[in-house]
């Protein structure tokens, strides 16, 4: 058997060898109608493999509605940019894995057939294994950049699921204080609606001026405007929580409970804000990123020195003179030098550096911001309650008076009103302060302590 065929069947038993080990391609076709669930009851979910510990130990079972922290649950185990950022920490693995897969060998055959030669030529041939240096240099680089993005991704990913969260427990919130204020207007309408009807039987009579029976019909219809829009909002935050869900946009979700909150301790929260702020996923994702980003810079410093590329020869001419050697390639760093690269992973890693101290910055401003809030919705909130207390006092000597006829009907409408108007402000206050609660758990993560539970920081 001539070399020639040797080498032949040798380049055809490589050749055969990696095409088995390829991967094989399938198609995969585009959907074509929706998939979102129609309830809540279509989606089981494992709380054991939900990230947060308030999740991780609360049943769900949403049979008999969902509470806030079953909203909570359901949101981060089905929302569909949940969905996709799953999708991206898949991505980033598979190039984590790519990065840290050495590069292959290169073959070469070149074959020459003297076509005018002399009975003595022979069919000449050239073989060439070689194999890139550089690529093993600058592996480790690559590596070190693709195991700090998977990690950049992943905490990205776990930053986007507290913010779902917080969204949730904020929209089960409003809702659930939209549904106190429609019950508040609904007193309030049917009160001033009593009182329009018997206004104007009154004016009917000529027993009260057009003045005074115009006042409580402008009241009924302002608060009849207040109902109309409330319903809009309602529509629209039920709209949001089934998209933050994952449900379909008719799904019909049944919350029950009311937002739970205990008070926060705020001193403890500032003692342990160090702490909190560096266990903040979305620092840490910064901080994954601009470690990738150093080995990427590290790898373009790497990359200026000359690339080297070694090989080994085996060969035949036409007079049939065999041959065995060896190549370099080496390239001479003269005029690129690869300065463009690493200028621009230079700046890159300007830009990371940046961004972590301003994203600091403003984490330590919206803190701030929240702390300063709290204490004053906190006593705004004692002040409208003391005040419904007063009200309701005087309220309930009022409907004494006015079914004994001791009181003028437009008395005792006003005060009844002033009581709903109270009651109205505290539903207010207290959404507020539930939703300044959440704010700050969604900037420094659940399980803050409160006045009565101890400090813990992770």
């Amino acid at each position: 058997m001539t070399v020639t065929k040797t080498a032949r069947i040798a380049a055809y038993t490589a050749l055969l060898g990696t095409l088995s080990a390829c991967a094989s391609y399938a198609p995969l076709r585009l959907p074509d109608t929706p998939n979102a669930p129609a309830s809540a009851n279509a989606i089981s979910i494992d709380p054991a493999q939900l990230p947060f510990r308030s999740l991780s130990s609360h049943v769900y079972n949403p049979a008999d509605g969902l509470d806030m922290t079953e909203v909570a649950m359901l949101a981060v185990a089905n929302n569909p940019q949940l969905r996709q950022s799953r999708d991206a920490l898949g991505i980033a693995r598979a190039q984590s894995f790519a990065a840290g897969l050495l590069p292959d060998p290169q073959l070469s055959v070149v074959g020459d057939r003297p076509t005018n030669g002399t009975s003595g030529n022979t069919n000449a041939f050239n073989l060439n294994l070689s194999y890139d240096v550089n690529a093993l240099l600058q592996r480790s680089s690559r590596v070190g950049s693709a195991k700090a993005d998977v990690r950049r991704v992943n905490l990205e990913l776990l930053w986007q699921e507290w913010q779902t969260v917080g969204q949730a427990r904020l929209l089960f919130t409003r809702l659930s204080a939209q549904t106190q204020l429609m019950a508040q207007l609904q007193v309030a309408r049917k009160l001033l609606s009593e009182r329009v009807q018997r206004s104007q039987q009154a004016l009917a009579a000529g027993n009260v001026t057009l003045d005074f029976a115009s006042a409580e019909v402008v009241a009924l219809q302002t608060t009849e405007r207040q109902i109309n829009e409330l319903e809009r909002s309602q529509l629209q935050n039920r709209a949001s929580l089934n998209g933050l869900l994952g449900l379909a946009g008719d799904a019909q979700v049944v919350l029950v409970g009311a937002p739970q909150a205990g008070l926060l301790d705020t001193v403890a929260v500032q003692q342990d804000l160090t702490a909190r702020l560096n266990l903040r996923p979305d620092l840490q994702a910064l901080r994954a990123g601009y470690t990738s980003q150093e080995e990427k810079f590290r790898g373009a410093v790497l990359a200026q020195y000359p690339a080297l590329n070694l090989g080994l020869t085996r060969a035949r001419d036409t007079s049939g003179l065999y041959t065995m050697g060896f190549g370099m390639t080496l390239s001479l760093p003269i005029f690129n030098r690869n300065r463009g690269n690493i200028a621009i992973e230079n700046a890159t890693r300007a830009k990371l550096f940046d961004e972590y101290q301003n994203r600091l910055n403003s984490a330590q401003a919206e803190i701030s911001t929240v702390l300063d809030n709290l204490p004053l919705l906190q006593a705004q909130l004692k002040r409208t309650q003391d005040g419904i207390t007063l009200l309701k006092n005087v309220a309930q000597r009022a409907q004494s008076a006015f079914e004994a006829g001791n009181l003028l009907a437009p008395d005792y409408v006003r005060l009844q009103t002033a009581l709903l108007d109270k009651q109205t402000e505290a539903i207010n206050l207290q959404e507020a302060l539930m939703e300044q609660q959440i704010a700050l758990e969604t900037l420094l993560g659940p399980d803050l302590p409160t006045q009565t539970s101890p400090r813990n920081p992770t």
